[in-house]
């Protein structure tokens, strides 16, 4: 029933918005008809695209995987539908189901490890696009981390039609049954991958090699950190992707090769305009870049735009610009409603409505250069706005930046890459890789100064959408009055700072960072991080994917402490990437001598002992544990973990990080009704060797928060253990189904709040 119930609201929806049209044509009369008629057109276009856009949510949610079936060992036959990705640990692909028991979705993420444990690793077989595999697998729901301002991976999932995500299991089941499965877009993903080999070939120790095959075939994966970096601190990240510039570029050369080949033969001229073929041509060569580029919305929106443009030329129609853009615009979300979801959607569509607005009501011709500076001008300054909600951040240098790299890397290294990927001759790969790098040394300069980027808070929308309009009224010709009041309504974005708590305030956040912990505790003018997340593999990890941004969104410029309780990685595996990110005044750390954290603290780190204490902003900050004395290396890791108490207002959070029954005896030995919290955060996750019912009784909290990962191996928390505390009268959050946790001290208050609630969205899942 419920199912039934989205289709049928949107029938209704339409049918009220007809009958309402056609009863106030009949009524409506005059000089107001065609005001009305126009309303009445827009409402019922609004109406539309609302049914046809839940229609589509209801199909793509309907293919879900069933709850029966998630960590269950599942016999799939289907095949490999994109391109592979390496990584350290194995490899992951996207898997298009073909035969399957009832319940498993159509598209699936899979990921074939070498092995759990380093020393277990072995060597995994070749797996390659449109390939037919039967593969045993072990399945769960789309889940990923929501924390405000992160990474929606959920909603990332649902738009590329991936409904469930999941590994392969050892089994002699395993086996490939068909080199390759005919099919237009298995030939795609198999020539795409034929080319990514090619350039990992020609270019083995190449610095930019992932850029040139990031041009070629949109694959931007073996881009390394450090290069996305200089991208985006110079401004030019959207050349390094499948940008429009890119894709009108490579019809142009096909239009004007083909049209004068045409003009060539009298019997072809005659029979078809050579401008007319050349359109065609030149929009062919855009859908075949596009397909091979991996179909991003920025080349999708300028091939749907050539298309207009082929097709008004053909049918010898003028067509304004305004209108083949939002034709453009109209087909993208017809085919893809997700695609606001995007980032590259609004800063693509953005970027062209500014060239636009700047581009129109000029009553004289100008050079190219200043059509140029102007347009690099326009286009830095509109996207501000986008920028900043999106990342928190732009780039100062990017019009210089910009003006060196465009005219290389637009017209002279992605065609060399193009070239390559299409005529395998190396000359072709050396000189795109040569220009390319000779083109990032200017760049990387510009990267290297300190006033390279402007970063800030992440502004309230309503901020945002007056900005936009501000930056659209300066931006208009010539002769409007008073543009100077359109950049003006700039200045309250960028001065945007979020509100912190009052004087005797504490907020406290516990982060979702899957199986591990990561806490922020916010004062009125002070920043404490307790725990970083883990790391996920050599080159991701919780501080550089969900830490530094979120702090980064909240405006914080500096940590005043960070607490690295212990060396576990889903603890610690965040740390380094923190320190090296953002600047920190002082670290606590229960850590080995030789841990890189503690030789990258030098004088800014100690050691956590019970009894360090401090008040900032008339919050009180106390470490109950380890107790002063002890040696790190003597005993398990977990029980010489700091634990941290904040008491703000007369409320208190305990922070416990991995205390064992151990820890938790001398802890009571030592505080007693000390450990007495409103908050408590359980212990090592709710494991079964932790939460005593003695602690339990002890700390008496009326929240208890269990910061864990969904379906994580360690199957925490324990059942008993969450029946110990649910038996204590506490009220039982968890990081897996709610999301980042929010604890808001306030003068004799306690507030709770959980992101998925706060932020909800129907592809989440709870």
């Amino acid at each position: 029933m419920a199912a039934m119930l989205l289709p049928m609201t949107q029938v209704a929806a339409l049918l009220a918005t007809g009958l309402l049209s056609l009863a106030a044509l009949h009524v409506v009369s005059g000089r107001w008809h065609w005001l009305v008629v126009k309303g009445l057109v827009l409402l019922s276009a609004a109406s539309l695209g609302w049914g046809f856009a839940t229609w589509r949510a209801h199909e793509r949610l309907a293919d879900v995987l069933m709850t029966a079936l998630e960590g269950q060992d599942v016999v799939v036959t289907g095949v490999v539908a994109g391109l592979p990705q390496d990584f350290e640990r194995g490899l992951r692909f996207v898997f298009r189901v073909e035969e399957s028991p009832q319940g498993v979705p159509r598209m699936l993420s899979l990921a074939w490890y070498k092995g759990f444990r380093e020393e277990e690793w072995h060597a995994l077989p070749a797996v390659h696009a449109g390939e037919r595999w039967q593969l045993t697998v072990r399945l769960k729901r789309p889940h990923g981390n929501v924390n405000p301002h992160g990474f929606d991976y959920e909603g990332w999932l649902l738009e590329q039609g991936v409904r469930a995500t999941g590994y392969v299991r050892p089994s002699t089941a395993n086996r490939r049954l068909d080199a390759f499965v005919p099919d237009i877009m298995n030939l795609v993903e198999r020539a795409r991958e034929t080319i990514r080999a090619r350039f990992q070939r020609a270019l083995p120790d190449g610095v930019y090699k992932g850029v040139l095959v990031a041009l070629a075939i949109g694959d931007q994966r073996a881009i390394s950190q450090e290069q996305w970096q200089i991208f985006a601190r110079s401004g030019i990240a959207h050349l390094v992707a499948i940008s429009g510039m890119h894709v009108t570029m490579m019809a142009a050369l096909a239009a004007a090769g083909l049209g004068w080949l045409w003009r060539r033969s009298p019997w072809l001229a005659l029979r078809w305009p050579a401008q007319q073929a050349g359109v065609v041509a030149g929009f062919l060569a855009a859908f075949g870049y596009c397909l091979l580029a991996g179909w991003g919305v920025p080349a999708q929106r300028t091939l749907f735009m050539l298309g207009c443009v082929a097709l008004a030329l053909i049918l010898r129609r003028e067509t304004a610009p305004s209108r083949v853009l939002a034709s453009a615009l109209m087909v993208v979300l017809l085919m893809d409603p997700w695609a606001i979801l995007a980032a590259g959607f609004w800063l693509s569509f953005g970027a062209v409505a500014v060239l636009l607005l700047v581009g129109s009501g000029r009553l004289h011709a100008t050079g190219w250069l200043h059509d140029a500076l102007r347009a690099q001008w326009a286009v830095t300054l509109g996207l501000v706005p986008a920028l900043l909600v999106l990342f928190q951040q732009f780039s100062l240098v990017s019009p210089v930046a910009n003006a060196v790299a465009i005219p290389l890397i637009s017209f002279v290294v992605t065609p060399l890459a193009v070239a390559y990927a299409v005529v395998p001759l190396q000359m072709l790969a050396d000189i795109a890789h040569w220009v390319l790098a000779a083109t990032m040394v200017p760049i990387e300069w510009l990267a290297a100064l300190p006033i390279a980027l402007w970063q800030q808070a992440a502004p309230p929308p309503w901020l945002a959408v007056l900005a936009t309009l501000g930056c659209l009224w300066g931006l208009l010709p010539r002769g409007t009055p008073a543009r100077w009041v359109g950049f003006a309504m700039l200045l309250p974005l960028v001065c945007w700072t979020p509100p912190r708590p009052q004087q005797g305030e504490a907020w406290v956040t516990v982060l979702d960072v899957g199986q591990g912990l990561a806490v922020h505790v916010q004062t009125m003018g002070r920043d404490l991080i307790f725990d970083t997340g883990p790391a996920f593999s050599a080159d991701a990890n919780s501080g550089e994917r969900i830490l530094l941004p979120y702090l980064r969104a909240l405006g914080v410029r500096r940590l005043d402490t960070l607490v690295v309780t212990h060396q576990d990685n889903d603890h610690a595996g965040g740390a380094e990437a923190l320190l090296a990110g953002i600047p920190v005044v002082a670290v606590l750390a229960s850590l080995p001598e030789n841990h890189p954290v503690r030789l990258i603290s030098g004088d800014r780190g100690q050691p956590c002992a019970a009894g360090q204490g401090w008040n900032w902003d008339g919050v009180r900050f106390v470490v109950l544990h380890p107790a002063a004395g002890s040696s790190v290396g003597r005993g398990k890791s977990n029980d010489m973990s700091c634990v941290l108490q904040v008491e703000a207002g007369g409320r208190r959070v305990l922070l416990s990080s991995d205390i064992e029954a151990v820890s938790e005896a001398s802890l009571l030995e030592r505080e007693g009704s000390g450990l007495a919290s409103d908050v408590v955060v359980v212990p090592h996750h709710g494991s079964r060797t932790s939460s005593t019912p003695a602690f339990i009784a002890a700390t008496a909290p009326r929240w208890a928060i269990f910061p864990v990962g969904y379906r994580n191996r360690f199957r925490h928390p324990n059942p008993d253990v969450w029946a110990r505390w649910a038996a204590s009268g506490a009220s039982l959050l968890r990081t897996d189904a709610g999301g980042a946790m929010t604890v808001r001290l306030e003068e004799g208050e306690v507030r709770v709040g959980a992101a998925r609630e706060a932020f909800p969205r129907y592809w989440h899942g709870r």
